[in-house]
């Protein structure tokens, strides 16, 4: 791997962590699911590095308590999604698809969060269908707030394709 990817890696694994911390302010609004996605269409599966390295240091920053275990899967799940687009996917479709991936990611994050949540509190199912109900509005927060991210995914994947291919990027 060249010695660029992984410098651009740390320092998108810093803007995640650094854009996450700015918009705290806002109830579940951020540019993670945007960054995530972004990265796996470029990078593919070495889009795992900043994601994780923005993981870690998202536990160093806050601590390594219960809240951070969902996140060793939980922005899995988005990078295997994105992976399983296709790859040649038409702009009229990603500008559309995209957005919606990014948005859906958000909508579902609760229910995504939902089985460490009974596993680690031991919930059981009326707990937790509870605990995913209480935890919808903010939800349909994070819906809205990806979907507008996710509109800058496909035009920041052209760009970052563009510097990628030049040399210094390679």
């Amino acid at each position: 791997m060249p010695l660029a990817d992984l410098a651009v890696f740390s320092m998108f694994a810093a803007l995640m962590f650094c854009s996450k911390q700015l918009m705290e302010f806002l109830p579940n609004i951020h540019l993670l699911g945007m960054f995530t996605m972004l990265l796996t269409l470029v990078y593919r599966k070495y889009a795992l590095i900043p994601i994780y390295l923005y993981v870690v240091l998202q536990g160093l920053y806050a601590g390594f308590s219960l809240w951070w275990i969902p996140y060793l899967y939980i922005w899995t799940i988005l990078w295997g999604i994105t992976m399983l687009l296709p790859k040649q996917m038409k702009d009229k479709t990603a500008t559309v698809v995209y957005p919606l991936v990014c948005g859906l990611h958000g909508l579902f994050y609760g229910v995504l969060y939902a089985p460490a949540q009974a596993l680690l509190f031991h919930l059981d199912f009326e707990q937790l269908i509870a605990w995913i109900a209480a935890g919808f509005p903010y939800d349909v927060l994070h819906f809205v707030g990806n979907t507008v991210a996710g509109l800058l995914i496909l035009p920041l994947s052209k760009v970052l394709c563009k510097l990628r291919s030049k040399t210094a990027f390679r």
